[in-house]
């Protein structure tokens, strides 16, 4: 299996909004992101930049889906977001229906994904995020598989451009 990595220092939470743009940009029906982090480390800030590159209606505000594990929002293709946080049974996700979302038309967005680790497909992009001060999060994005492989070169490419004050 191809894998890669890639890591980031997001100075606020506009930068941590914008590498979810540029994410959700790059995404297509079927494809699954695995976030973890601490609470309050950025996630549901990273998704609703995801949200914003699927280009899910500003009407639909996306935020953490605690109380009831999934949201579905509809933009170019549909962003399912799960938060795993309270999940108490792995079998909640079988009531849910989550195989069919995670390999349905949309994008898969998994809050607390090492909640339910066996779970996950073995490709997917995992997104770790953790406190690196006030404002800064380092972010850390594997990539497993081929297409997220090739899917992390052209985002490394746009973060730098980010990183180095050119959101072009």
């Amino acid at each position: 299996m191809v894998s890669g990595r890639w890591s980031v220092v997001s100075r606020s939470p506009e930068e941590t909004r914008e590498i979810g743009v540029r994410i959700g940009r790059l995404c297509k029906a079927g494809d699954v992101i695995a976030l973890d982090g601490d609470l309050g480390a950025g996630k549901t800030c990273l998704i609703q930049g995801l949200a914003e590159g699927l280009c899910v209606s500003k009407k639909s505000y996306v935020r953490s889906p605690t109380f009831t594990i999934l949201n579905v929002h509809n933009g170019r293709v549909p962003l399912y977001h799960f938060d795993l946080y309270r999940l108490s049974d792995i079998d909640e996700l079988e009531e849910i229906g989550f195989r069919e979302y995670i390999y349905g038309e949309g994008v898969s967005a998994i809050e607390w994904a090492s909640n339910v680790k066996d779970a996950i497909p073995a490709e997917c992009l995992r997104i770790g995020i953790r406190r690196a001060g006030e404002a800064e999060r380092e972010i850390e994005i594997t990539a497993t598989g081929e297409r997220y492989e090739r899917f992390i070169k052209i985002f490394g490419t746009q973060i730098y451009r980010i990183i180095n004050g050119n959101k072009g």
